[in-house]
């Protein structure tokens, strides 16, 4: 029997999955609106106290209560900048056919806002991250991906209120009869355990120097997609675009 043929790489047959935080925004978007607002203080003081999202909605508590709006946080994340380059790979990506989705451990209000103020948000076919709703009283609310509504996932890797793995996972279910090939483009120690969970036909790329890379430099349990690294936003581009549109 012939071996088989390594799974070519075709324009329209990908699914991209980018990370949020220190990925497509340079910074962190919890981060910029708690610095951006002047919260850092009481952040600071509460922090080994609540959980992370508790904690960021223990922060919108705060500007609800000092009388600042949903308006007032708008602004503050349409002053967030994108690298020029992410969003032209975001929007080249998404021209070729393939399918971007994010997948985050920030929260949906936040990664919209930008994405929305940066007119790549219709380049995605989905957003998994924490949930967010804004209340009667017009405050901004935000919860763990695996709340009430979800079972923990018992992910020893993973943060408690997100397994980006099990998502993974889902994901994958998904495009069983597809067989489509899977980029992932990450920067965090949340983002290993998917890594762990790609196949040999996909391919990861993590941000040099930052945990993800580091996790992978070192793991002991092999690493089954090909590895991609990345430091900036024109080295990701000029990467990414070299995948989903190879040059014979």
């Amino acid at each position: 029997m012939a071996p088989a043929k390594p799974m070519p790489t075709v324009v329209g047959e990908m699914t991209i999955i980018w990370d949020f935080d220190r990925t497509i925004m340079d910074d962190d978007s919890d981060r910029w609106v708690v610095v951006e607002m002047g919260l850092t203080q009481l952040f600071n003081q509460l922090r080994q106290t609540l959980p992370w999202n508790s904690l960021m909605d223990r922060m919108m508590e705060e500007l609800h209560s000092q009388g600042k709006t949903i308006e007032d946080i708008i602004n503050c994340l349409n002053r967030v900048p994108l690298d020029p380059h992410i969003i032209s790979a975001i929007k080249s990506a998404h021209a070729l056919g393939c399918d971007l989705k994010v997948l985050s451990d920030a929260n949906k209000f936040f990664i919209e806002t930008i994405l929305k103020n940066h007119g790549v948000y219709e380049c995605f076919s989905e957003i998994i991250t924490n949930p967010t709703f804004v209340d009667k009283e017009s405050r901004l609310r935000i919860f763990p991906y695996h709340g009430s509504t979800l079972p923990p996932h018992g992910c020893k890797l993973c943060p408690p209120n997100l397994c980006k793995g099990l998502v993974l996972n889902q994901i994958q279910d998904s495009m069983l009869e597809t067989k489509r090939v899977i980029i992932y483009i990450g920067d965090g120690g949340g983002d290993f355990c998917p890594t762990l969970k790609l196949e040999e036909k996909d391919h990861v790329m993590p941000r040099k120097n930052f945990p993800l890379h580091h996790l992978i430099s070192k793991s002991s349990v092999p690493i089954k997609p090909k590895v991609h690294e990345w430091s900036h936003g024109e080295e990701l581009n000029k990467i990414l675009l070299h995948l989903v549109n190879p040059v014979d």
